[in-house]
């Protein structure tokens, strides 16, 4: 696979992190193309007017503050790494984090040149480009848009990018509220533009996240517990299906010294483990900053401030040594960002036999149709349905 990404600034070889070869997925894709394209050379756009006319002329990064949001796996920071005055990242992924890191490495660059930072940190003082890779997440994007707004001035050039199936009106109608007037570019290979100029005087209104709500009765210990959720994290404002049967079917704990939340999300499922279990202790483990933050406020608002917990935003296991960990629980993603794609759950699934005692359990929800019962039998040489459902299947797998 051709992993060499050519840009009007230099020709970069770039991977994904953690690097894959049986994952053929490159690090960049047409949006990430066109909005370099459109920084170095200005094209133009067309679309609803209600942004200057400079917004289609190159864009001058020679000593200016640029901010790059959402950048997923380094292209767009490799890439104006050395064109800006100087270069923020913000993210909400630890992969990405890295990626950035190992693609600047990569390419002879200093990480440090990219002041890498998570959603969850302050954002930059002053930001004179804007650039905003469209998350997935439009709560994460109304969050992070009120958190830099202040950071914007009147000349501030603001362009978002993403594919066309990223991009929605109500995409645009956000930019617009929070930032200022926006419109958006023609297509080209199936990725779009979003041009918007700052208002510094425009009455924005508050930032409603975190988003923090009641369970309802009826789920056992976690009734009537209060989740806190950031945004981006998923189900925002309600428990899910998938992870109420779950929580039916966790598996007893009382013996257990160490627990680990493996991409915990809002912390629910580690936390209905530490009230079952309050002598264990319990480890809250995902990749991204703002589902730690989450897990962290939902364990400590139910169980005190002083109870026995980890939480660690990282690589999956990767940091848990071997054979250190009772139980792990796991409902694990099955996309990467667009992708669809079952390579995070098994490597989740390794590091779990890895870091699991002898005796150990792996206990996994996930929806029917993902087979993980036969990955799980090749790594562990067992597996059991504890319990199905017409959509979801518990299983368990033991150390041996």
């Amino acid at each position: 696979m051709n992993n060499s990404f050519t840009t009007a600034w230099g020709t970069f070889e770039l991977a994904r992190f953690p690097e894959n070869p049986r994952e053929q997925l490159r690090a960049w894709d047409a949006a990430d193309e066109y909005l370099l394209r459109h920084l170095k050379e200005g094209p133009a756009t067309g679309g609803p007017t209600g942004v200057t006319p400079e917004s289609d002329a190159p864009v001058p990064l020679d000593g200016a503050a640029v901010t790059v949001l959402g950048d997923r796996w380094g292209a767009l920071s490799t890439a104006l790494a050395a064109a800006a005055g100087s270069l923020t990242a913000v993210t909400d992924s630890y992969l990405s984090a890295r990626a950035i890191a190992a693609n600047l490495a990569r390419n002879g660059l200093d990480p440090a040149s990219v002041d890498v930072r998570s959603t969850q940190d302050a954002p930059p003082p002053r930001i004179d480009v804007l650039l905003v890779r469209v998350p997935k997440s439009l709560a994460l994007l109304e969050d992070q848009l009120h958190r830099l707004a202040p950071a914007l001035h009147e000349g501030t050039v603001v362009v978002g990018t993403g594919m066309v199936t990223e991009i929605h009106t109500s995409t645009l109608q956000l930019f617009e509220r929070l930032l200022g007037p926006t419109r958006t570019s023609l297509a080209a290979r199936k990725a779009r533009l979003i041009h918007t100029a700052p208002d510094p005087a425009l009455d924005r209104p508050a930032n409603p996240w975190p988003l923090r709500y009641r369970l309802p009765d009826g789920i056992g210990v976690l009734s009537g517990r209060q989740v806190a959720n950031q945004a981006g994290v998923f189900c925002a404002d309600r428990l899910d299906i998938g992870t109420r049967f779950f929580l039916q079917h966790l598996p007893d704990l009382h013996d257990a010294r160490r627990v680990v939340d493996l991409g915990c999300g809002n912390g629910i499922v580690g936390t209905a483990a530490a009230l079952t279990a309050p002598d264990a202790e319990l480890l809250f483990v995902d990749e991204s900053f703002q589902a730690v933050a989450s897990a962290e406020e939902t364990f400590r608002s139910n169980l005190g401030p002083d109870a026995r917990a980890e939480f660690l935003v990282g690589d999956a296991l990767a940091d848990i040594p071997d054979a250190s960990v009772d139980v792990v629980l796991l409902n694990p993603p099955f996309h990467s960002h667009q992708a669809t794609t079952d390579a995070i759950a098994r490597r989740m699934f390794t590091g779990a036999r890895r870091v699991l005692r002898p005796g150990g359990e792996l206990r996994v929800v996930g929806n029917r149709h993902l087979g993980y019962h036969v990955t799980l039998r090749r790594l562990f040489g067992n597996c059991r349905t504890v319990a199905g459902s017409p959509k979801f299947t518990v299983l368990g797998a033991v150390r041996r």
